[in-house]
């Protein structure tokens, strides 16, 4: 069963008290049409010209949350102030060719696109954006990672439920996903799914360096509730996910591409643990403006 939900639109904007209201029972918001068309486009063809410009041979960093290998990988790692590239898990033969062309078997690029390239830039600080940052309760916005996710026709990845603050802890926790459509979103390509108004619930685990490793530990043992909400959207449309919201995504067995690009957000107010696995050494923290 897939539960309907209300979305909003970029004309409704400023953020009202019905879309505050919303975010506040339910820990994620649609806004349609928030970005245009071309503006999608453009990201697409800036992320198609990246990967051209890889020089891929050395690097087999295949991303899969079902194992989460990557967590022992230095190169992923040590991204958080780089552009760097994730495979997914099918994506070379037992001599280690790639199976596809590389374009149609890259998981995604992350996680300082937003900071290194102009177009992406450009792309991720507007006021807009601040503006919605501050009116949901975060008082220093401060952009501290980016994706672009792929999700490859027939090979894109499950992405398993989980909630952002366990990655992106802060004291006291702030982190917000801002999850950009740049193609339309649906069932059949491995759309969203959340779990309504769960994000008053317990943090469930942290991903922490222990001992100078990294490890996922248990704070609270409680299931994630079912979830019936497929977040199903036009492209264009932004999702906000508050830091807690159970969500995850399926595997894309379809013949069509799902490609999205995410921010995430921190208050800059809030600590940054050194524990984290996102670290910044080069770049420090910026705001939308």
């Amino acid at each position: 069963m897939n539960i309907k939900f209300k979305k909003f639109n970029n004309k409704q904007l400023p953020f009202n008290d019905e879309m505050l209201s919303f975010w506040n029972e339910e820990g994620f918001l649609v806004i349609e049409q928030f970005y245009d068309s071309p503006e999608c486009d453009s990201l697409r063809y800036r992320a198609k010209e990246l990967i051209n410009d890889f020089e891929h041979s050395s690097v087999r960093s295949i991303f899969d949350t079902n194992n989460q290998k990557h967590a022992e990988d230095d190169y992923f790692l040590e991204s958080g102030d780089k552009i760097r590239f994730f495979f997914e898990k099918n994506s070379f033969d037992k001599n280690g060719k790639l199976n596809n062309s590389i374009d149609l078997v890259i998981n995604k690029i992350g996680h300082a696109l937003h900071d290194l390239d102009s177009v992406f830039f450009n792309f991720s600080h507007r006021e807009e954006l601040n503006n919605i940052a501050l009116s949901i309760g975060i008082s220093s916005p401060k952009l501290l990672q980016s994706m672009y996710i792929f999700k490859q026709p027939q090979i894109g990845g499950e992405v398993v439920c989980h909630q952002d603050s366990t990655f992106l802890y802060t004291k006291p926790e702030s982190a917000v996903g801002f999850w950009i459509a740049l193609e339309d979103a649906t069932i059949e390509n491995g759309c969203l799914w959340v779990a309504r108004g769960k994000h008053k619930g317990p943090l469930r685990k942290l991903f922490t360096k222990i001992n100078n490793k990294m490890q996922i530990i248990t704070l609270d043992s409680t299931p994630f509730e079912k979830t019936e909400t497929a977040v199903e959207v036009k492209k264009g449309s932004l999702v906000l996910l508050h830091g807690r919201l159970p969500h995850y995504s399926c595997e894309n067995k379809s013949k069509k591409s799902r490609h999205a690009y995410a921010l995430h957000i921190i208050d800059g107010n809030s600590v940054y643990p050194k524990e984290n696995w996102l670290q910044r050494p080069s770049l420090p923290l910026k705001g939308f403006i």
